[in-house]
């Protein structure tokens, strides 16, 4: 199967991230994961949250941020990779002057439901 990024329409998630589902079970038909790309327009932060079930792989394309994952703040730029597993805190925020842009992996892949919010 292949998918066109550009005809694929972009939402906004529970975190507050700007998503385009590059390929997802409900929507293309594959199994076991979903991949999309993800934009954080600059000064902007996803609020804080987890996943029950979903490990995520990041993959950034563009831009710079501060990546919170548990208790460590680090810095990310294109070309860097984070691994999120299950049930960790995590959020991005986009300290730079240009659009944040990365891939997002999940496995199982992305759903709703299996967003918490943190405070």
């Amino acid at each position: 199967m292949k998918t066109e990024r550009d005809q694929i329409p972009l939402y906004t998630t529970k975190d507050g991230s700007e998503i385009r589902e590059l390929m997802h079970p409900a929507i293309h038909g594959n199994r076991a994961q979903s991949l999309a790309e993800a934009r954080l327009a600059p000064g902007v932060a996803t609020t804080r949250h987890c996943h029950g079930r979903s490990e995520e792989i990041y993959h950034f394309l563009a831009g710079h941020g501060v990546m919170t994952l548990g208790n460590q703040r680090f810095p990310v730029k294109p070309g860097d990779s984070v691994c999120i597993p299950p049930g960790t805190p995590h959020c991005l925020h986009n300290d730079g002057s240009e659009t944040l842009v990365l891939l997002c992996c999940c496995a199982p892949p992305y759903a709703h439901g299996d967003t918490d919010l943190l405070t």
